[in-house]
């Protein structure tokens, strides 16, 4: 049985990775800064992080101090945001590189984006991954059950202000497009990911994503349907991402396809979290 350790395991993402791999009966280890100080990846040579990694056989690096636009907008540039990261990865790599483990490091469709600091640290941490010939993931706005409205993505966002006020106040005026994906379709396809490690190199652009644009006004539009809500654009266009367009590498269709359209998706967060 594989010993697998999801570093930022109470995450969006990790969150969901911890139950999809413990019903494939994989003996999970979770490792969060939610669950005490001694969880911290920020502190240096720290001997329980040590340990985990030491004992694994297969490692995610899912843990980053982020958020979703509102607290992007509001953090990253700051020095402790900036801190945060750098600590956090700086300990982690080293000690992936002391006891060579294979490892996925999650980073974003945002690591070329050179005016982001959040985007430049991700670039960073691809760059510290494929040093150490681990895989790079590259999430397109994975959407999921969140509870830390500070930290929420814009789906949950939307929910929860459509739920608790009965109106989505947009930080934008919407007109921007995403690729949205389900985070069930995104722990599968880290699993398939993992399975396939060696098919793989650390030169492959692995981008996860759902392939499909949408507006994010048509988001707000279908949610508030939901809730009887009212929805208010914003007349500010997106500051985050300055509505940059990439293109996803499609490599990753060889292994993987995505199931869950984004209404089925809204649909099931709205039931979990209501």
């Amino acid at each position: 049985m594989k010993n697998i350790l999801i570093l930022g395991s109470a995450g969006q993402i990790g969150n969901y990775l911890c139950e999809y791999l413990q019903s494939k009966n994989y003996k999970v280890e979770k490792f969060d800064i939610v669950d005490g100080e001694e969880f911290d990846l920020r502190i240096y040579q720290n001997p329980l992080l040590e340990e985990k990694i030491k004992n694994s056989d297969f490692v995610y690096f899912l843990a980053f101090d982020v958020g979703g636009s509102r607290y992007l907008n509001k953090y990253q540039h700051t020095y402790e945001f900036i801190f945060n990261n750098c600590m956090l990865m700086t300990n982690t790599f080293d000690l992936l590189n002391k006891y060579k483990k294979q490892f996925i490091f999650a980073s974003s469709q945002m690591s070329n984006m050179s005016y982001s600091p959040y985007g430049v640290l991700k670039s960073i941490g691809e760059s510290y991954t494929k040093s150490l010939k681990g895989r790079v993931v590259k999430f397109w706005n994975v959407y999921g059950i969140e509870h830390d409205f500070e930290k929420s993505h814009v789906i949950t966002d939307f929910i929860l202000k459509a739920k608790n006020t009965q109106t989505i106040d947009m930080l934008t005026d919407g007109q921007e497009t995403r690729q949205f994906l389900y985070a069930e379709d995104c722990v599968e396809c880290l699993e398939i990911m993992m399975d396939n490690f060696s098919q793989t190199t650390e030169n492959d652009e692995l981008h996860v994503t759902s392939f499909t644009e949408t507006k994010v006004i048509d988001i707000a539009n279908y949610i508030a349907s939901k809730f009887n809500a009212k929805v208010i654009p914003s007349k500010n266009i997106d500051a985050v991402q300055k509505d940059k367009k990439n293109k996803p590498d499609e490599k990753i269709l060889n292994y993987w396809k995505p199931k869950t359209n984004i209404k089925d998706g809204i649909d099931k967060i709205i039931s979990a979290m209501c």
